[in-house]
């Protein structure tokens, strides 16, 4: 492995620790200011913090000379995976006011699990290790949510159907990319997940300046850190990483998430639970290694 690519497995190593410790800060976030109010600051800060990244990006292909979509073409798109987003930021975030920040990272990881099963409704070919890690994680959400009476708790049930909206939103992102500029449908689909949580707060939540300043620094860290932060990291890094080896190590996010729970929150799970964890992340990692016929993987 030459220098690059090993800083740049560092780089997203570090993404994936910023995207696991912000279950932390939503957990936390949530016992001031509601779901949709948090999301709806949290996801505008994030959105006028990659400004600066698109602006800088933008000189850079005027300099290059390299063609450029503009606003304009992005608006769209960018509304359409908005309200995806919306959908699934809102289920986790109502699911984290009933369970904790280790389980809501590990049931949020399975929509990497569930990228692949939903495409076969988009005629994507599926392969066996995706078949594999579904198998495996669904082993694991059974030991992690479902309890001695076959019921799973109401947070649970929520981040469940959250990380279906998640697996629909990557694939959501993976049909525009290829037409649009990535960083301005991200813009513009945070603003529009900005727009309508802050209108559903409006009508639905009663939100007190004293509740934002004390979930100030949960919305800072989700906001700044987690959108502005971690995305610019991860456009630099994958610049240089491999595709397969990304997408694994992003995978930490549901481990970093545990162990954010656990040492700042104080969270336990029973060892049922730990156990359900390691399914899951186990399927998550089988289901992106993807094995040649030589039985090397890639």
């Amino acid at each position: 492995m030459n220098n690059k690519r090993l800083a740049a497995n560092s780089l997203l190593l570090l993404v994936a620790a910023i995207w696991g410790f912000a279950f932390v800060a939503q957990r936390t976030g949530a016992n001031y200011v509601g779901a949709f109010s948090f999301n709806g600051i949290r996801f505008g800060i994030g959105s006028i913090s990659l400004v600066p990244l698109i602006v800088f990006f933008d000189k850079r292909k005027k300099k290059e000379k390299k063609y450029d979509v503009g606003f304009k073409k992005s608006i769209l798109p960018g509304i359409i995976v908005g309200l995806i987003l919306y959908a699934g930021a809102s289920l986790q975030q109502i699911g984290l006011m009933y369970t904790t920040a280790g389980k809501a990272s590990f049931i949020t990881g399975l929509y990497v699990v569930l990228v692949p099963i939903i495409g076969i409704l988009l005629r994507h070919k599926i392969e066996k290790n995706a078949w594999l890690g579904v198998i495996i994680s669904v082993v694991g959400l059974y030991l992690l949510s479902v309890n001695e009476n076959f019921s799973i708790a109401y947070g649970d049930l929520l981040e469940i159907i959250g990380a279906v909206f998640w697996a629909i939103h990557i694939l959501a992102i993976d049909y525009f990319s290829d037409k649009i500029d990535a960083l301005k449908l991200s813009c513009i689909q945070f603003a529009t997940c900005s727009i309508l949580s802050l209108m559903t707060s409006a009508i639905f939540e009663q939100t007190t300046l004293s509740g934002v300043s004390q979930a100030l620094v949960p919305i800072l860290y989700g906001g700044i850190l987690s959108v502005g932060v971690a995305y610019t990291l991860q456009v630099v890094a994958q610049k240089n990483a491999k595709p397969s080896h990304a997408a694994i190590i992003l995978s930490m996010e549901s481990v970093f998430g545990a162990l954010g729970g656990v040492i700042l929150l104080g969270e336990t799970m029973s060892i049922r639970g730990y156990i359900g964890c390691m399914f899951i992340f186990l399927g998550i990692i089988l289901s992106q290694i993807k094995f040649s016929e030589d039985n090397n993987f890639k």
